[in-house]
C-alpha cells in the first residue's frame, strides 16, 4: 500500500502590490501546508490538503493549482468566506509594508488521519483553528494506528502570537510530533542566546523522534532522539531565489518517510526514533537537500518532480 499524506494549514493569495502609479498587483497562490502538499504530490505521494478558501476567484485558484499537481482538496475546504490574503505593498526603496487578511479554523468534520500527517506555519498558531489542531492529534496520538505527525512552524514573527504565547504552542504541538523541521531563523526566535545544538537537543526533549534544522546554504542539521546524528551538505547551485526552498525541504522529507512506510518499515518505529539510524539520517537529508537545490536553482515556489531531483553525490 502507498503511504498517503494529509497537510493541514492555510492556502492564502500572496498580493504584491508595486511602488508604480497604474500598475496592477500581482498575485499567486501561497501559503507553507499548500506548498509541502503540492511538493509531495510533485514526488510522487498522495496528498491531500485540509485548508480553508473561499469559494471564490482566489480560492479557485488555490483549488486549480492543487489540482493540476495531484493533490486531494479535503472536504470542508471550500468555505463561504473570503480566501485568506497577505499582501506587500512595495516601497521606492524595494521595502514592503504587509498587510494580513487571514482566517483558519478546521471543518466540524475532518477526515481520517491517514500514515503521514503535517501540520504547521499559521496554521499552528492563528485561532480557532491552532486550538482545534491540537486537539485532533492529541485525540488521535493514543492510537494504535496514530499517524506520523510531521511539524514545520515557519515562523513569522509579525503574525504569530507574542512569543511566550507562540513558543508554548510550538511545544505542544512538537511534543505531538514525529519529527520537527525548523530553519536556524526559526530555532533563533523560539530559543534566543542558544547553539543550534542546545536547540535541537531542548526540542528532543519534549518528544519527537527527530529534529531537523534547515541552514539556508549550509545545509542541514538533523538530530535524532536515539542519539544517532548528521548533517546535510547543501548542494551548490546558481541561486535565483529562495522563495519555497524550506518547504521544497519539508516535502522531500515526508517523500522519504512515506518511502520507509512502503519499504515495510513500522511506523512505530518511526515514532520511536529506532529507524533513525545514521544511515537512514543521512539519506533523508541528503534527499531533501537535494530537492531544495532544484527549487532555489528557478525562480519562485517551484519544487521539483521525482525525475527532476538530482542524484546523491558518488
Amino acid at each position: 500500500m502507498t503511504a498517503r499524506m494529509l497537510a493541514i494549514g492555510e492556502a492564502l493569495v500572496d498580493v504584491v502590490v508595486p511602488d508604480v502609479p497604474g500598475a496592477e498587483p500581482i498575485e499567486h497562490p501561497g501559503g507553507s501546508p499548500m506548498n509541502i502538499a503540492f511538493g509531495c504530490a510533485r514526488l510522487g505521494v498522495p496528498s491531500t490538503l485540509l485548508t480553508a478558501v473561499g469559494a471564490d476567484a482566489r480560492g479557485r485558484r488555490i483549488v486549480d493549482r492543487l489540482s493540476a499537481a495531484g493533490v486531494t482538496i479535503a472536504d470542508g475546504s471550500v468555505r463561504d468566506e473570503p480566501t485568506s490574503t497577505a499582501t506587500a505593498h512595495l516601497r521606492a526603496d524595494g521595502s514592503a509594508e504587509y498587510e494580513f487578511d487571514l482566517r483558519w479554523s478546521l471543518p466540524t468534520e475532518t477526515p481520517e488521519l491517514p500514515e503521514l500527517v503535517h501540520v504547521g506555519s499559521i496554521a499552528a498558531f492563528l485561532e480557532p483553528g491552532a486550538g482545534q489542531l491540537v486537539a485532533l492529534l492529541t485525540a488521535a496520538a493514543p492510537l494504535a494506528d496514530a499517524p506520523v505527525v510531521t511539524f514545520d512552524p515557519n515562523i513569522r514573527p509579525s503574525i504569530v502570537p507574542p512569543h511566550a504565547e507562540t513558543l508554548a504552542r510550538f511545544e505542544q504541538l512538537a511534543a505531538l510530533s514525529t519529527v520537527v523541521k525548523l530553519s536556524d531563523e526559526d530555532a533563533d526566535w523560539l530559543y534566543p542566546g542558544q547553539t543550534p545544538d542546545e536547540q535541537l537537543a531542548r526540542i528532543l526533549r519534549l518528544g519527537p523522534a527527530l529534529a531537523v534544522m534547515t541552514r539556508g546554504g549550509e545545509g542541514a542539521l538533523l538530530r535524532a532522539a536515539t542519539g544517532a546524528a548528521c548533517s546535510a551538505a547543501g548542494r551548490p547551485v546558481d541561486v535565483v531565489d529562495t522563495i519555497g526552498a524550506g518547504d521544497s525541504f519539508m516535502s522531500a522529507l515526508i517523500a522519504r518517510l512515506a518511502a520507509l512506510l512502503d519499504g515495510g518499515t513500522p511506523a512505530a518505529a518511526l515514532r520511536d526514533g529506532s529507524a533513525f539510524e545514521v544511515e537512514a539520517l543521512e539519506a533523508l537529508g541528503g534527499f531533501a537537500a537535494r530537492c531544495a537545490s532544484v527549487t532555489v536553482s528557478r525562480a519562485g515556489a517551484n519544487p521539483p518532480t521525482l525525475a527532476e531531483v538530482p542524484p546523491p553525490p558518488s
